[in-house]
C-alpha cells in the first residue's frame, strides 16, 4: 500500500504556506482573537447560575 499519497487540498495548503511563510504568523493572530483566551471560572459560574430554563413549549404561549 502506497502511504505517501497527498491531497490536492493538502498539496495546495503546503504550497501556499512555503510561498507566504507570513499567513502563520497572521493565522496565529487571528486565533487568538477568538480561540487562546484565559476563561475567568467565577464569570462562567454567574452565566451558568443565571440561565433562565426554557419553557417547555415556546411556539404557543401557555
Amino acid at each position: 500500500m502506497d502511504y505517501r499519497y497527498e491531497s490536492d487540498h493538502t498539496k495546495f495548503m503546503r504550497d501556499l504556506l512555503e510561498k507566504n511563510p507570513q499567513l502563520e504568523e497572521k493565522r496565529l493572530a487571528a486565533r487568538s482573537v477568538w480561540w487562546d483566551k484565559e476563561l475567568n471560572k467565577e464569570e462562567q459560574m454567574r452565566f451558568k447560575e443565571s440561565k433562565v430554563p426554557m419553557k417547555p413549549y415556546v411556539y404557543f404561549g401557555g
